[in-house]
């Protein structure tokens, strides 16, 4: 049940149902969940954890995002996709290169953004997955959970497809032929490419065009 209770809060919160600065009552979250006040103490205490939630004078709060906090992210995902290209290059399995592939074919000549996102987001846990590497996986995916409380993409910035495409072909070939430290740099300069991305879309953003 506690487990329940912190997924379903969780999902609230990443998908804005609970937005940023909303004060958390527990005995709000027990009767809007149908719940008891232990598995929602419990799940607060991991959101905390997790810095999706944190503590203020009047108790839990909702983390508020940021324009500084994404681009935090996106700096520490550069390091992180480097190391995951990087392990992958040295531990991938033949299974692991066909999956890879396969996500990469089923990117190509999709137009829905939404579709792309998914796509994208299956190629790029393809790639976790081949670094065979817990540690790697685990801190990749606590970075995503927080990348999905921004629900825009970089991947509707115009070009940034088409890049996207070739870079994962690059970097696809960079494992296949076992080059530890091409797939590392490969898988760098393509974060660091959505990382400026992020900053033309927050500049344009601050300074619409007439």
């Amino acid at each position: 049940m506690a487990t329940s209770v912190y997924e379903r809060i969780r999902d609230a919160i990443i998908s804005g149902r609970l937005e940023g600065g909303r004060v958390l009552s527990e005995n709000g979250l027990a009767a809007d969940f149908g719940t008891s006040r232990t598995p929602v103490r419990e799940a607060l205490h991991r959101l905390e954890i997790e810095r999706l939630v944190e503590r203020g004078p009047r108790g839990a709060i909702v983390r508020a995002t940021s324009p500084e906090e994404i681009l935090d992210i996106y700096d520490v995902r550069i390091t992180l996709e480097g190391s995951a290209a990087r392990a992958a290059a040295k531990h991938a399995t033949d299974l692991d290169l066909a999956r890879l592939r396969a996500r990469q074919d089923a990117m190509r000549g999709l137009e829905d953004a939404e579709q792309r996102a998914v796509a994208n987001r299956a190629f790029h846990s393809a790639l976790w997955e081949a670094s065979h590497s817990p540690t790697l996986i685990d801190l990749l995916e606590r970075l995503h959970v927080h990348l999905r409380r921004y629900p825009t993409t970089t991947l509707d910035w115009p070009g940034r497809w088409d890049e996207v495409i070739a870079q994962h072909d690059e970097l696809l070939e960079a494992i296949s032929r076992r080059d530890a430290e091409a797939a590392r740099e490969i898988a760098e300069q393509h974060m660091a490419g959505a990382r400026e991305v992020r900053l033309r879309m927050y500049a344009d953003t601050s300074h619409p065009h007439p």
